[in-house]
């Protein structure tokens, strides 16, 4: 039970330093601050991925209790050919695809520390990571969009 608090104070840390550092995003009274139907949906989608994450890995630390380990989760997921499918997908996913994804699209797009989205999927859920990063790319862009109308305002 001790790493799963661990687990979650890390997740709260990381994730509250992805957003610290974007700040500029979530204040201010640029035009488009307020979260639209899409970012909201996307926060709705992350807040219910991280949820139901926490709740089957404390019912696993739970049921294994002294045997559960990252090892022995790893090897859990493993454990029948249609869990094997699956599981090799989501690491292949997690683990190369997305800090690839977030970490190149992000720099591009201009969010700061893009790479802070795949340590903090270490500590909560890769659909709560996906779902704040497409959250933060549907900000991004609104807040440019908002940038360069005040820079360049129509004459």
């Amino acid at each position: 039970m001790t790493s799963l608090i661990i687990h979650a104070c890390l997740g709260v840390a990381t994730t509250a330093f992805v957003m610290y550092r974007n700040r500029r995003l979530f204040t201010g009274g640029w035009a488009g601050i307020k979260v639209t139907p899409l970012e909201g949906f996307l926060y709705v989608v992350a807040v219910a991925s991280v949820a139901l994450g926490w709740y089957f890995n404390i019912r696993y630390t739970m049921h294994f209790g002294p045997r559960a380990s990252w090892i022995h989760f790893t090897k859990s997921l493993f454990s029948n050919w249609a869990a094997d499918s699956e599981a090799q997908d989501y690491l292949i996913v997690s683990l190369i695809l997305f800090p690839l994804w977030t970490i190149v699209d992000g720099r591009r797009r201009g969010i700061r520390v893009p790479w802070g989205f795949f340590v903090m999927s270490l500590f909560t859920s890769l659909g709560f990571c996906m779902a704040g990063y497409l959250a933060m790319v549907e900000r991004q862009r609104r807040y440019d969009a908002a940038e360069s109308r005040t820079a360049y305002p129509a004459l």
